[in-house]
């Protein structure tokens, strides 16, 4: 709608003078005349008639052109790639056997229930839409889970997992200067640039180990217990991107207990829910495990890939607090 919006606006005939215009006398040649000096403008004189022409000088001339994302290169190579039994394994989307985009028939439902309620484009408040915020944090956390009860959980609204990721990465930056994030190694792609952006300080743990194609489960522990107390260690709640290896439940278990006694503070990113073993209460257990030990937690979540709301740009950042109190000042 913004788009048509502004083509409609930008076909609206603009305002210009004429030569014949200026030499009827429409424009006040004292105006065009006068001397005031602008690396950026160059004037030359025509008889009586000065006209001004922008020189090729641009204030932005020392930003340099940003490197291709390497993923998005993968689907352009796919799309010229003639070959009759190609795959595109970069970007992870649902496609019909046409591989063209496939849009999930729960996604259907609700955009029709949307057209019929009829709602408004009215603003929203700061955090977003209440009533997606909460009912994001029950599917995450359980809706009878104790901190959803006792208001322990500030949740607001991001734009998908990157931004929600993001509005953390400040947080930390803001309130916690000096503190390290923990990434995995190797990690989502982004993970780095989000937290280079935000100025928050980090470092890789050891995770994937490719002798044994598997979780370097010792090496893992022996990184977060050497972290400086205090840190953030983000983990992948499931289905960790780009390896496709999740600790075992015990594992978590041993995990969270390095955790508590080194101080640190769990970081999930929850881009899966519901992937990585169709369960989303499942996929959801090793948020839920920290959360029962009454740890205080943040949590980041996306629907691009479980709900394959790709262009929606949905998503949230919860942190779960030692008590309502905390939770109302850290949603603020």
């Amino acid at each position: 709608m913004a788009s048509t919006l502004l083509s409609l606006a930008s076909a609206t005939p603009s305002a210009s003078l004429s030569f014949h215009e200026i030499n009827k006398g429409k424009l006040n040649r004292g105006c065009m005349n006068k001397e005031k000096t602008n690396p950026f403008i160059k004037a030359k004189s025509f008889g009586r008639v000065s006209m001004v022409v922008a020189s090729n000088v641009s204030r932005f001339e020392g930003i340099t052109m940003a490197p291709p994302d390497p993923i998005l290169g993968v689907s352009e190579a796919f799309k010229a790639d003639n070959h009759e039994l190609k795959l595109n394994l970069g970007v992870g989307a649902y496609r019909t056997e046409e591989l063209q985009p496939y849009v999930l028939d729960v996604v259907k439902k609700a955009d029709k229930l949307l057209l019929e309620k009829g709602e408004n484009r009215e603003y929203l408040p700061i955090e977003g839409l209440a009533a997606f915020n909460k009912v994001t944090a029950e599917l995450l956390f359980g809706v009878d889970n104790p901190v959803i009860r006792q208001q322990r959980v500030a949740t607001v609204q991001g734009l998908s997992g990157t931004g929600s990721l993001r509005l953390a990465a400040a947080l930390i930056e803001r309130y916690f200067p000096g503190a390290k994030v923990l990434i995995s190694s190797p990690t989502w792609g982004n993970h780095k640039n989000i937290f280079n952006d935000a100025r928050a300080p980090w470092s890789e743990y050891r995770y994937y180990d490719p002798k044994t194609v598997g979780l370097d489960f010792e090496g893992m522990i022996a990184d977060i217990k050497a972290a400086p107390e205090g840190s953030f260690i983000l983990l992948h709640g499931c289905a960790h991107n780009p390896t496709g290896i999740d600790p075992t439940p015990e594992e978590w278990r041993v995990i969270a207990d390095v955790i508590q006694e080194k101080n640190h503070i769990p970081f999930f990113d929850i881009a899966y829910q519901g992937f990585a073993s169709g369960s989303l209460d499942t996929d959801a257990a090793s948020v839920r495990m920290f959360v029962a030990r009454g740890m205080e937690v943040i949590a980041a979540q996306s629907y691009s890939k479980n709900l394959g709301l790709y262009a929606e740009r949905i998503g949230a950042i919860n942190v779960v607090c030692s008590s309502p109190e905390a939770a109302a000042r850290v949603k603020s």
